[in-house]
């Protein structure tokens, strides 16, 4: 037994003479008011909500001047592809060479690219109307031979605007994004963002809200980039901090818990991770001020922030 839920027990213990008194008539009721917010009182509070770091650093392998690439990248066993707002490019994983690249007419029905990652010869991509209003989104799939689209679903008018979205354990997992500026419904600001898990209807199973330190990195923006990793936790980024972090889904309540962050030579927006570096934790990221693509590697998570 935990030392929270002991105290708990042990409080409810105290309070038991006081509550059997009033089953009796005998006990005022402000007097067993009083008594319960002096227990109240003694209950542990729960950890303040910081930042942490635990000594883990990415470090870059490589990066190629690609200046299309200022939403997203993403990678497979031989190429990596920048994504823009509307635009997409693929070059060679060994000398940075582009062989092909894919533009919506202006005007279009592209508006927002805003992440992707690869499934076979798929380029798997989160799309929405941002900063259009009522906010819209859309799965749009491109051959990763060509770049040309092959496939569109749209998710239609949704609370909050989908920034990424990728397959984990047989369900869709997405982000729903919500601003501090533009393209955000009134009422609700950038802590109304939430990652959900869909089935493959994308009807919603279930969903969570970011803790407040995550949320706190965001500026005005909001979570730009995710994903599972090989231990089990979710790595996130947000809009412009150089920095990853690491959640996991709770045991009770509604928030994702928050595990660390890790130091990346990236600046936020969409990532992903190179699966066919085998035994490797790879990922490839974009800085849009430098107009790059960005290789870099994570070292495993120490044990204990693994299992809780």
């Amino acid at each position: 037994m935990n030392i929270s839920r002991r105290h708990a027990l042990l409080g409810l213990a105290s309070l038991a003479p006081a509550l059997a008194s009033s089953a009796q008539g005998g006990a005022d009721i402000d007097e067993r008011r009083a008594a319960y917010r002096r227990w109240l009182e003694t209950v542990p509070a729960a950890p303040a909500p910081v930042l942490t770091r635990h000594g883990v650093a990415a470090t870059e392998l490589n990066r190629w001047p690609v200046m299309e690439a200022n939403q997203a990248a993403a990678v497979d066993a031989t190429h990596f592809y920048g994504i823009g707002n509307h635009v997409l490019v693929k070059h060679r994983k060994d000398n940075g060479e582009r062989v092909a690249e894919w533009v919506s007419p202006r005007g279009g029905p592209i508006v927002h690219f805003n992440s992707g990652y690869v499934d076979g010869n798929r380029l798997v991509l989160a799309h929405s109307n941002f900063p259009q209003l009522p906010p819209a989104s859309s799965l749009e799939t491109h051959d990763t031979r060509t770049l040309r689209p092959v496939a569109s679903r749209s998710l239609g008018v949704r609370p909050g605007s989908l920034t990424w979205a990728v397959r984990h354990k047989g369900s869709w997992w997405g982000c729903f994004a919500y601003y501090n500026d533009s393209g955000t419904l009134a009422g609700h600001d950038q802590r109304s963002t939430y990652i959900g898990e869909f089935d493959d209807r994308w009807q919603m199973l279930r969903s969570w809200l970011f803790p407040p330190q995550v949320i706190a990195t965001w500026g005005r923006s909001s979570c730009s980039g995710g994903d599972w990793g090989d231990d089990g936790l979710l790595y996130t980024t947000g809009h412009d901090a150089p920095e990853l972090h690491v959640l996991r889904l709770p045991r009770s309540g509604v928030t994702l818990e928050y595990v660390t962050t890790i130091d990346v030579p990236f600046e936020g927006q969409g990532w992903a991770w190179d699966r066919s570096a085998r035994g490797r934790r790879v990922i490839y990221g974009i800085s849009r001020a430098q107009q790059q693509v960005i290789a870099a590697e994570i070292p495993a998570l120490p044990a204990a922030l693994v299992v809780p």
